[in-house]
């Protein structure tokens, strides 16, 4: 009955961070099925194996797979190795003890109430990180700062240059930033320009029509 209770503890703790918690704010619904899967795989290899004997061992060992894992890996974000290692713990806390205990249950619901906090996009929500490729080469950092931030519409807290070539004038640059109420404003300068072309483009038009109906009503004019 103890370990019934466990598993159930553990299945809600798992639907609520990867239902509540992670698809409603990532939407990747591929690891939907790997947080399920690693969680539910570790609390029955947890349980079957149980004991004072092996169960530290048993322990880092799967920690150790999942890293593993983790580096075989290049699709996975930092925040997503994060849901991994606690979908995990979740199932070594439930499937290690062989009777319920208050502290295993504080200590998921811990874990779930973290990553609801750690991972809400409210936490610093103004601060983005980029990895971008301009068409420029620049050797000033002041420049390259000021030019990112007209670029991105924000200030610049931190930027490391990974490259620049100065034969094909490329300058790879990663960047993390924080939004201002501003906006990005390298988008409206480019619609100002192109609503001034286009304007400019309009009273050519006008102009040449006006000299075009001109000419016919002199061309006329001579005729009669």
């Amino acid at each position: 009955m103890d370990q019934t209770l466990l598993v159930v503890a553990d299945l809600a703790a798992i639907s609520v961070l990867t239902f509540a918690v992670y698809f409603p704010r990532h939407h990747r619904r591929d690891l939907i099925a790997a947080f399920l899967g690693v969680n539910v795989g570790v609390l029955a290899v947890a349980m079957t194996l149980s004991s004072s004997s092996v169960g530290i061992g048993l322990g880092m060992g799967l920690f150790g797979v999942l890293s593993i894992i983790r580096l075989r890996s290049n699709e996975i974000a930092q925040h997503e190795i994060a849901y991994y290692f606690s979908a995990l713990a979740l199932g070594l806390l439930a499937g290690l003890p062989e009777e319920v205990n208050i502290l295993s249950a504080l200590l998921m619901a811990l874990i779930v109430a973290t990553m609801y906090v750690g991972d809400h996009p409210k936490l610093f929500g103004r601060h983005r990180q980029r990895s971008l490729r301009l068409d420029a080469a620049y050797t000033d950092e002041d420049a390259l700062r000021a030019h990112l931030e007209v670029l991105l519409g924000g200030r610049v807290v931190n930027l490391s240059v990974q490259s620049v070539d100065l034969v094909n004038d490329m300058t790879l640059v990663e960047v993390r930033y924080v939004v201002t109420d501003e906006g990005p404003r390298a988008p409206q300068e480019a619609g100002d320009r192109v609503e001034q072309g286009q304007t400019q483009g309009q009273r050519q038009a006008q102009a040449q029509g006006q000299a075009q109906g001109q000419r016919q009503a002199q061309g006329q004019g001579i005729r009669a």
